[in-house]
């Protein structure tokens, strides 16, 4: 007899088998990973040759690791080292073009003929900005070299002489035995060699892993159990695949004693994992250091660049051709200037060859000609011009996105108490993105859903249970459900709610077939799984003696799985309680009498098999086999029945199947037969050969469970309800009346889906549904092109298409703000009817079978027009590499932003191909919240998500950057209207440190300010009409209009500038230094004044940052002209006695904004926008509350 070597853990459905290749093609397309030595880290067909195999000789490190070099245990995550530090981070800064161009400025200022500013001046907003992000940097990495110092000296039990002594992790390596006590953490990856538990038991929490709470269970070999704990020389030679990623499976094998068994996942702890209700585990190491699969895995997910800082690089392009044509005319300035002057240049003051000092000849003037003259006035404007390309615009837009990450993960209306958790934002350079999104692709189970399973329906042998069973009535306590089995015994964590129609058959003396196959249904659900049970007695609660009788014993289950949870808790509450696990045997308690079952093998579910199987010899030494799995890949491996009863059987159960998917229950198909002798013996000789193999395991796994897993006999089916997550519907809903379509991708049967997504109003009854299921590619192409020609869908190249799409892009949905508003509302179109009809909307069912046709051939563009001409599409039965698939077709082929959310690790590869990546923290463990960009508790965040923070989040940043681009380009324009009226001399009437602090302090701040905390409406009308989130789909708060308005009003104002105080002081005899003090003061003064004009909301730091930028600038003109050694040493303390001063100040201020105020006055009037409404109406609101509210505040 076989025992058990194979692996006792079912992966929680599809998700897991999907995360060593789904997840981890889209990382490898996104950044390279980590290569360590010459090991390779793929994780599909790692070992092509066993002699690539890894040798580990345990207890022999020295012999282990001479020939091949293993990693030490030694970790590394920080990403700098004090040597390369600076060089490395430089390197990493400048891949910031922008970075690079201001870097040629400084040097070219360096040059002698094009010192414009002082040569340390220019070179000091470069510095400033490299500083701070050098200095952000350098903090977080020396917090990642203290954390791995603190992980590296933590000291392990290590066998060393015959005795387990202390040892520092960092000096751990292969091959070495390690001893583990309850609550340590695992300092390496181990194969297990033995436990405290005489069976070779242990549970590990792999919380810091996968974020999965549940208890899991590893086994050490019975073979290698025995000898640890007898005292017995350790060794053996472990032969393992190399390291990878992959940390739901793992392939070996063990030479000990002249025989050789198998090594799975169910063998190996990983580092990080906690040792859990087992006082001590011995192990030896295989993996160490950066190859354990927990660092392999510490690769953050890729990053992504915002959509509006995209566009934002086009404008900058655009400002830098109006900087190269602004030195140009500079340059020809000078070239006419000079030729039309070059009999005077010897009498110019500023060009004569020769210098004079005290009336005699001094030294030589450096004058190089006209041509060189006109090279370098060109080369000094750019110089004089440079902040005309913001580079405070870079730093400013982080300390922003920092900020506004702050107020998100503060918001307390994104927190869920269930789990615990707050919303994370785990990238900070795409927070206005999430103001613009148009398609949202979401997971079903666990995302809309709460994944939490209660088992609602049973059909046993054609007859069906459960459909009428109200919970109270079939409850022994509400609170706690006490399962009867003759004498009370198990009292289960959950409520089950139990038909007493079934219950009776069970119970029955009278055999039968109905009978038996109940029987066998029930026996099947409580061993064909790899739940742990855990005992409590309850007699220690004093509570406990009161409610339930003596001798009771408190039950609970722990899976990787919630279906197999239920299913096991619902056979328990029929009497079938699964109470004991070990590596090689269950025990099962059938109503009062313990049944022991022998596990011979298991073989886990996959996707590719889509079912499990257990073979279990029982004490009768009859062998059976287990099998569950989905109705597609049961059904057909059930046994033909000449008499014809099966056949009823299965009509009945498939009729029963349909019924439960379309109440949108999750549902499982139980089946079993009988193995003869020769049956078995054939089976364990290939499952012995096919688990041992480590070339190909798990193909020859599958081959070895189609040997048995045919010719079942059918036991019946399970429906279990996974409920939807509260406020599902609603947000739906909302994300739907603004703008924003929804698709589902999930694994689940169509009628399930269709079901939840009828019940979340994903899908209305008035809606027209397509329906795809092909099973060829000539059937889709068929299926495609008659659903287009049926609703008249066009080719999305049409320019019918075109022309409808920038239609609906510039069209403005007024959304119903208040009764006194007569408000429009859009039409429902699709593509291909007539603009403005009215007609039933589509919604598109298309299967994963479909789409291995669809996706893979050349039909995409088919599906591309049916599915954006359809309101919402349901994508069932797809594989976490198809999720990506359906995302790629609509960001690949429209500008759309696109947004996917998911829980679990099959919605990894989907989260990081969309243009924002949301994870849930559910009931699948963090791979997706570890591979996304934000992180929330429950998906009716979104909505607030969307609606509220990602509308601010893009108004203000829009704003920002215009905002940036006009304060700068005013100061440049400024200089640029004096360098013509000095002889193109590119000479500059502003001090150099005024010209360096215009950026950095004197206008930097309020622009922080008002773009962490301005808003435009309040979060609740933002709720309240979800349609004012189409703001961000037209692009209202940045696009190309805006630019060049915004660039018109600045030329206006920086005419007004500069000739304002010209005119004033027309007749005065004013020196430049003093004009050059007065600009600076006005200048800032003016942006700050139209900042202060566009500000939505004041707050008390609003108003500090505004005045206080202005006080401050006096404050360091007023240091500035104190110093002796300055050119404009007293100038503002005689400009400001002088009421022409403060004239010309006030002149700039009115006549500058002058034509901005207007016309703002005119088009808010005339057209206002859908914001400019509701803000109307938040206003009038609030002035009617405040008056209602007086008398009676009076009449207190």
């Amino acid at each position: 007899m076989v025992s058990r070597g194979g692996s006792m853990e079912l992966q929680q459905n599809s998700s897991t088998f999907y995360v060593s290749r789904a997840s981890s093609q889209v990382q490898e397309k996104s950044h390279t990973p980590q290569r360590i030595h010459h090991k390779s880290m793929q994780f599909d067909d790692n070992l092509s040759h066993e002699d690539n195999s890894r040798l580990i000789y345990v207890n022999d490190p020295r012999k282990t690791n001479d020939k091949y070099e293993f990693s030490g245990n030694e970790i590394r995550t920080s990403k700098y080292t004090f040597i390369n530090f600076l060089p490395k981070n430089l390197f990493i800064q400048f891949h910031r073009v922008a970075y690079l161009y201001f870097l040629a400025i400084a040097v070219l200022n360096q040059l002698p003929p094009l010192a414009v500013f002082g040569r340390t001046v220019s070179l000091f907003p470069l510095l400033f900005v490299l500083c701070v992000t050098a200095i952000k940097d350098g903090y977080e990495d020396w917090r990642r070299h203290r954390s791995d110092r603190n992980e590296n000296n933590r000291e392990a039990l290590v066998l060393q002489s015959g005795k387990f002594l202390p040892k520092k992790w960092k000096k751990i390596r292969a091959g070495e035995v390690v001893k583990i006590f309850a609550d340590e953490t695992i300092p390496c990856d181990m194969v297990l060699l033995g436990t405290s538990d005489p069976s070779g038991i242990a549970y590990i929490q792999t919380m810091n892993l996968d974020g999965e709470s549940n208890l899991k269970t590893r086994y050490a070999r019975q073979e290698t159990t025995s000898m640890v704990f007898e005292g017995g020389a350790v060794s053996g030679l472990i032969r393992c695949e190399q390291p990878n990623r992959n940390i739901y499976e793992f392939k070996g094998n063990m030479e000990f004693n002249g025989h050789l068994f198998s090594l799975s996942q169910s063998n190996i702890i990983l580092r990080g994992c906690q040792l859990k209700n087992t006082e001590s585990v011995v192990g030896a190491v295989v993996y160490a250091g950066q190859e354990t699969k927990a660092m392999l895995n510490s690769a953050m997910s890729p990053s992504k660049r915002s959509r509006l800082e995209t566009y934002m690089n086009r404008e900058t392009l655009w400002l830098s051709v109006f900087l190269f044509t602004m030195c140009l005319v500079v340059g020809l300035g000078m070239v006419l200037w000079l030729q039309h002057n070059k009999n005077q240049l010897d009498t110019l003051p500023y060009y004569r060859k020769r210098y004079f000092k005290d009336g005699r000849p001094g030294k030589l003037y450096k004058f190089y000609g006209i041509p060189l003259e006109t090279f370098f006035s060109f080369l000094s404007s750019i110089i004089v011009f440079q902040i005309m390309i913001p580079i405070s615009l870079y730093i400013t837009m982080e300390l922003v996105r920092l900020g506004q990450s702050y107020f998100m993960i503060g918001d307390k209306n994104m927190y869920d108490s269930t789990s615990d958790s707050r919303f994370q934002c785990r990238s900070l350079n795409i927070n206005e993105d999430l103001g613009q999104i148009r398609y949202v692709f979401s997971d079903k189970t666990g995302t809309l859903t709460e994944n939490k399973m209660e088992f609602r329906r049973a059909s046993v042998y054609g007859r069906n249970y459960g459909s009428s069973v109200p919970m109270a009535d079939t409850l022994q306590d509400t609170n706690n459900a006490v399962v009867p089995v003759g004498r009370t015994r198990w009292k289960l964590k959950s409520e089950v709610a139990v038909d007493t129609e079934l219950m009776a058959l069970l119970h029955k003396e009278l055999p039968g077939d109905e009978k038996n196959a109940a029987h066998g249904f029930f026996l099947a659900l409580a061993a064909c799984n790899t739940v742990i049970p855990i005992l409590t007695r309850s007699s220690s609660s004093s509570y406990m003696e009161k409610e339930l009788p003596e001798n009771v014993e408190a039950i609970d289950y722990q899976g990787e799985s919630p279906d197999e949870q239920a299913l096991v808790a619902a056979a328990s509450a029929y009497g079938y309680t699964l109470f004991e696990r070990t590596s090689g045997h269950i025990v099962v308690d059938v109503n009062g009498k313990k049944l022991r079952l022998d596990v011979l093998g298991l073989h886990e579910f996959d996707s590719v098999r889509k079912r499990m199987s257990v073979v279990i010899r029982f004490p009768d030494n009859a062998v059976k086999v287990l099998v569950k799995g989905a109705d597609t890949s049961m059904l057909s491996i059930l046994r033909e029945d000449p008499a014809g009863i099966d056949d009823c059987v299965r009509h009945a159960t498939e009729s029963h199947l349909a019924e439960y998917s379309s109440e949108g229950l999750r549902t499982l198909v139980i089946a079993a037969r009988d193995l003869t002798e020769s049956e078995l013996e054939q089976w364990q000789n290939l499952y012995e050969d096919a688990s041992t193999s480590l070339n190909e395991r798990s193909a020859k796994l599958r081959q070895t469970a189609a040997l048995i897993e045919c010719n079942l006999q059918l036991l019946g089916a399970t429906g279990i309800e996974d409920k939807l997550q509260e406020g599902v519907p609603e947000a739906i809903e909302s994300l739907r009346q603004a703008g924003i379509k929804v698709w589902v991708l999930t694994g689940d049967k169509q009628e399930t889906a269709i079901s939840i997504a009828l019940s979340c109003k994903l899908l209305t009854s008035d809606m027209q549904r397509i329906i795809i299921n092909g099973t060829s590619e000539e059937e889709c192409r068929s299926l495609l092109s008659q659903a287009k020609a049926k609703y008249g869908v066009k080719s999305s190249s049409s320019r019918n298409w075109n022309q409808r799409w920038a239609h609906n892009a510039r069209s403005h949905y007024h959304p119903d703000i208040s009764d006194d508003a007569k408000l429009c509302h859009d039409p429902r179109w699709h593509a291909g009817k007539e603009e403005g009809a009215v007609t039933a909307p589509l919604a598109l069912v298309i299967d994963g079978n479909s789409l291995v046709y669809i996706l893979e051939k050349d039909l995409e563009s088919q599906l591309f027009d049916l599915a954006t001409s359809c309101m919402v599409v349901l994508c069932c039965r797809v594989a976490p590499l198809q999720k990506a698939g359906i995302v790629d077709l609509i960001k690949s082929r429209t500008d759309d932003m696109t947004l996917a959310i998911g829980d679990g690790a099959n919605d990894v590869s989907m989260i990081q191909m969309a243009d924002v990546g949301v994870g849930i923290s559910g009931q699948e463990g963090r791979q997706a919240v570890m591979a996304s960009d934000f992180a929330m508790g429950q998906f009716q965040f979104l909505k607030r998500l969307l609606l509220v923070h990602g509308h601010w989040n893009y108004q203000r940043i829009g704003y920002l950057v215009l905002y940036n681009f006009y304060k700068n380009a005013v100061f440049v324009l400024m200089l640029f209207w004096y360098i013509l009226c000095t002889a193109f001399s590119t000479t500059n009437a502003l001090t150099d440190w005024s010209s360096v602090f215009y950026s950095v302090i004197y206008t930097s701040v309020p622009t922080i300010v008002v773009g962490i905390l301005d808003k435009d409406l309040s979060h609740k009308t933002l709720l309240q009409y979800p349609k004012l989130y189409g703001a961000g789909h037209r692009q209202e708060s940045y696009n190309m209009s805006l630019f060049w308005i915004t660039m018109i009003d600045t030329l206006w104002q920086s005419l007004v500038l500069f000739y304002v105080p010209l005119l004033t002081y027309k007749e005065s005899t004013i020196d430049i230094w003093s004009i050059g003090s007065l600009w600076t003061v006005a200048v800032v003064i003016l942006v700050n004044m139209h900042l202060a004009m566009d500000i939505q909301r004041w707050y008390l730091l609003t108003h500090v940052a505004v005045w206080g930028s202005i006080a401050i600038t006096y404050a360091c003109v007023v240091v500035l002209d104190s110093i002796p050694i300055f050119p404009n040493y007293g100038t503002i303390y005689h400009l400001v006695k002088s009421p022409t001063y403060w004239i010309s100040i006030f002149l700039i201020i009115v006549v500058a904004l002058l034509p901005r105020f207007f016309c703002k006055v005119v088009y808010q009037s005339l057209w206002p926008s859908d914001i400019q409404i509701a803000k109307e109406a938040e206003i009038v609101r609030k002035d009617r509350d405040d008056f209602g509210s007086r008398p009676e505040q009076g009449s207190r």
